[in-house]
């Protein structure tokens, strides 16, 4: 096909785009948050422009949390700074230097900005309230509705629904069907999770290469049966977690991989279901290595559930217990040499035994000196 000419007959106001984001930023992200970003760079180049959360809302037929999101989004890319007033509020928007951000690094510190080239002159409320949700430990979680056209319209009502399907969707990268609509819902109205936590289990998932929202209900699932309704809970339990998963594989010498999800099934019975801490799991993993010599989880488990089973809970119970089993090996050990020094002796004492006449022996013993 041939090449296609670009040509302009007009002289009207432009608004200049930096060619490396169209390059490495633009294609890997969401459409409605390029456009957030375009509209921004548009209004950066309008003179006299005021900009605010609201109005921007109006204009792409959005709500002012989709706004937010999109800006947190291009702040996290290193292309934007907010800056918060004391209410927690936007109240001012810089753009940094493409040219010096990185797109693959979220962690890389922000360069010093140039003059805030946006600034809201009513900043706008942030955030929301969560939904309160009764949820709690529970020995039987909810079963899994199947809800009907009239349910799934009824919920969509609802402003916070309508915020979570969007997100969902521009997290997925991807349009929802009906399945994925019945599973979030499932979370939301099924587990009681708010729809905080749910954008916080999607942008955890997703952040760890997790797209499968069948995977993403498993943690949904477990943050339910272990009382976790804040952010802030889940933050704990996933910085808790990681940092589980990471010694695991140091005690056990893996390298160059993560945990399967069978393997990591493993850490959640024993630190949940047996109660153990990182310290004492760390600990059968090292007498795992020492024992056999490699890494199994099937060895490291047999050993937490002995010591489940014999209420071993901490590092002085590991050395009581220990000081028993020498007590008791070397008791066993010298009952076996007792043992072998009687049998030895039994031995001896069993060969047959002559009986001597001695007036007889006498007798012979004159004869023969004749």
């Amino acid at each position: 096909m041939a090449n296609i000419t670009l040509g302009k007959d007009n002289n009207h106001s432009t608004t200049e785009i930096p060619n490396r984001f169209i390059d490495e930023y633009m294609a890997g992200a969401n459409g409605e948050f390029v456009k957030i970003y375009l509209y921004l760079l548009r209004c950066m180049n309008a003179p006299g422009c005021s900009f605010s959360i609201s109005a921007t809302a109006d204009r792409f037929d959005h709500t002012e949390k989709d706004i937010q999101r999109a800006l947190k989004y291009w702040e996290k890319m290193n292309l934007l700074r907010l800056e918060y007033g004391e209410d927690r509020s936007i109240s001012g928007i810089y753009f940094l230097d493409s040219d010096a951000a990185s797109p693959k690094n979220d962690a890389v510190p922000l360069k010093k900005a140039d003059t805030p080239v946006i600034k809201n002159p009513r900043p706008e409320e942030y955030g929301c309230e969560n939904r309160k949700a009764a949820c709690g430990n529970s020995a039987s979680l909810p079963q899994k509705p199947s809800y009907t056209a009239d349910h799934l319209a009824a919920f969509q009502e609802k402003e916070e629904v309508r915020e979570l399907l969007f997100v969902a969707e521009s997290y997925l990268g991807r349009p929802l069907t009906s399945t994925d609509i019945q599973t979030l819902l499932y979370w939301y109205d099924g587990l009681g999770h708010s729809t905080d936590l749910i954008v916080y289990l999607l942008e955890y998932c997703i952040a760890g290469g997790h797209s499968s929202l069948h995977y993403m209900e498993k943690i949904a699932l477990s943050w339910k049966d272990s009382g976790i309704t804040t952010v802030t809970q889940a933050k704990q339990n996933v910085n808790t977690h990681s940092q589980l998963h990471y010694a695991v594989l140091k005690s056990l010498g893996i390298q160059g991989r993560n945990l399967i999800p069978a393997e990591s099934a493993y850490l959640e019975t024993w630190s949940k279901e047996l109660g153990f801490s990182q310290d004492m799991i760390t600990e059968a993993c090292s007498r795992t290595i020492l024992t056999i010599h490699q890494p199994n989880f099937e060895y490291t488990d047999r050993i937490l559930r002995n010591w489940h089973r014999q209420n071993i809970r901490t590092a002085a119970d590991i050395r009581k217990a220990d000081a028993s089993f020498q007590a008791a090996k070397t008791a066993e050990k010298s009952a076996r040499s007792a043992s072998v020094r009687t049998a030895a002796a039994n031995r001896f004492n069993s060969f047959p035994q002559r009986t001597y006449n001695l007036e007889q022996l006498e007798a012979e013993l004159l004869n023969s000196a004749h």
